[in-house]
């Protein structure tokens, strides 16, 4: 017996203006939302449609006890058929940026280029538990503002930069903090989401593939652009002066590598 999982929240950018060229499809990273892209969205969304989704557990979409890469990449299936969509690029970082490959793997046919941000297709360790747990030990119940609930997370997370991203999944429901994210959800999940990825098919697979990395970022090395290679065989790598958050540290030199690629 299957259950069929709600569809996924997006934002869909100039549809209404009937753009020409292919949708373009984003995919956010971890403890992220589809406002991440905020101005890369806006952006693109001059030329084609922006469909910016948030993934399962994250943003407004429905949380779920489960949390696969195939079940996230079933999922923004799930958006492209209800969108009428019969082929897309698909633009992700880091979390999304595997999910893009597993769609790509999966519906090889749905996607016309793929675009991966500072992510490969290797298992990563474990740096994200502490910051669960972190956002799991606050008692919303005794926090009023936004900065009650930053003084919490200080001590267990001093990077203010950290704090603030995380403290974007704060919403108020009745007038009390909850957070967006599925926490327990991700905390249960996140042995599959360090995992790596298993390609379904036996050969490579050819539709134009970038993949843009931070120089200073250690998510994607010399031995994983091989694996990549192998299985993307049109892969194209471009690297930026930016830590892991490519897109946010330099966007400029970001849309002009897409932009250059998707013409």
């Amino acid at each position: 017996m299957t259950t069929t999982f709600p569809l996924l929240h997006h934002q869909l950018l100039n549809a209404s203006t009937e753009p020409s060229g292919t949708p373009l499809l984003l995919l956010h990273g971890l403890f992220g939302s589809a406002d991440n892209w905020g101005g890369i969205a806006r952006y693109f969304a001059q030329k084609r449609s922006v469909i910016s989704v948030d993934l399962r557990n994250h943003g407004r979409s429905p949380h779920h006890e489960s949390q696969t890469y195939a079940e996230m990449a079933a999922d923004v299936l799930a958006v492209c058929d209800h969108l009428n969509l019969a082929k897309v690029y698909v633009l992700g970082h880091s979390l999304g940026g595997k999910v893009a490959m597993q769609f790509a793997m999966q519906w090889p046919q749905r996607v016309s280029k793929l675009m991966v941000v500072d992510m490969a297709m290797r298992a990563y360790a474990d740096v994200h538990t502490p910051l669960i747990d972190a956002m799991l030990a606050v008692d919303l119940h005794q926090c009023a503002s936004r900065g009650d609930v930053d003084k919490a997370l200080a001590p267990a997370i001093p990077n203010l930069m950290v704090r603030q991203f995380l403290l974007t999944n704060l919403h108020k429901v009745d007038d009390r903090l909850q957070w967006r994210l599925n926490l327990a959800a991700l905390k249960a999940n996140y042995g599959q989401l360090q995992s790596a990825l298993l390609p379904p098919v036996a050969t490579g697979l050819t539709m134009p593939s970038l993949f843009i990395r931070g120089e200073r970022s250690d998510y994607v090395n010399a031995q994983d652009m091989h694996t990549i290679s192998q299985h993307f065989t049109q892969a194209r790598f471009v690297s930026l002066p930016t830590d892991h958050w490519v897109h946010a540290e330099q966007p400029q030199l970001f849309i002009q590598a897409v932009d250059a690629f998707l013409a």
